[in-house]
Formats: C-alpha cells, sequence, structure tokens
C-alpha cells in the first residue's frame, strides 16, 4: 500500500478558509487518482472531492461545490483542497487516498 500524508488542518471560524495537502511518500501523486475524504463525529465517512491522474477528471460532492477546490503541484508532489466558506457542521477529520493507501487523516474544526 502506498502511503499518503495530510496536512493543513486546523481551526477556522465559520466562514472562513483551510487548504489541505496530501502528499506522496514516495510516490508521484499524478500516477493515481487522488481522493479527498471526511469522516465527522457519528458519521460515515464520505467523498469531498477526487482528481483524476490525467488531471482531466475533477468532481466534487454537491455540498462543496462552489467552495471547494482541488489541484495538483507536481513538483512538490501534493493534492490541495482549498476549502473556502467552512461550515460548522463540516468538522471533521480529513483523508486523502491514492493508489489503494490512506493517510492518516489531518482534524478541521470549524466553531466561533
Amino acid at each position: 500500500q502506498l502511503r499518503l500524508v495530510e496536512s493543513g488542518g486546523g481551526l477556522v471560524r465559520p466562514g472562513g478558509s483551510l487548504r489541505l495537502s496530501c502528499a506522496g511518500a514516495g510516490f508521484p501523486v499524478d500516477y493515481y487518482t487522488i481522493a479527498w475524504f471526511r469522516q465527522a463525529p457519528g458519521k460515515e465517512r464520505e467523498g469531498v472531492s477526487c482528481l483524476s491522474s490525467s488531471g482531466f477528471t475533477i468532481e466534487y460532492a454537491d455540498s462543496v461545490k462552489g467552495r471547494f477546490t482541488i489541484s495538483r503541484d507536481n513538483y512538490k508532489n501534493t493534492v490541495t483542497l482549498q476549502m473556502n466558506s467552512l461550515k460548522s457542521e463540516e468538522r471533521a477529520v480529513y483523508y486523502c487516498r491514492g493508489g489503494g493507501g490512506w493517510g492518516q487523516g489531518t482534524q478541521v474544526t470549524v466553531s466561533s
């Protein structure tokens, strides 16, 4: 299994922004589709966004369309999730997945 490492979580006020990064540990992230998931307390893990290896296919959950943006930096070997206009109900652990592997997750808390 491949290893991914997330970073960038933290505490933000409602309406604020955070930028999450997913780094491939020892493999190029552009070899695989990389997806972001999140899991809120007491809820199932849900897909948030994904970016295909070609870069031509990008998908977003309906709940984040227009607010979240996924992108890739091949030089830094990272896939980034820019999250704007965050809502309190989006408090969750955010994970990235690619090549069959999962990251350890990064906590996002949206609270005033």
